[in-house]
């Protein structure tokens, strides 16, 4: 699991400071230079997808770091980690 933690650290995609949920439309947004409304306005068309959009955007929210590094998928794995012991 460290090397997917290592490799998702590697990609120069973060999660955005212009957040309204998550981060993630700001983050995409921060990255190709575009305005993040027009990212929101297309995840909110992708989830009139059935299961598609908030399946890519729950996935996306669970692997995509934020500007420190911290991924949410290795906080919650941690956490488990600890609680079982």
């Amino acid at each position: 699991m460290d090397s997917l933690y290592k490799f998702l650290r590697s990609i120069p995609l973060r999660r955005g400071p212009d957040r309204w949920v998550a981060g993630i439309c700001g983050g995409i947004a921060a990255k190709f230079g575009w305005d993040p409304t027009l990212v929101r306005i297309g995840t909110l068309l992708l989830f009139l997808l059935p299961g598609l959009g908030l399946g890519a955007y729950l996935v996306v929210w669970l692997l995509l770091p934020w500007h420190d590094g911290s991924i949410a998928l290795e906080r919650m794995v941690s956490a488990g980690r600890r609680s079982i012991r």
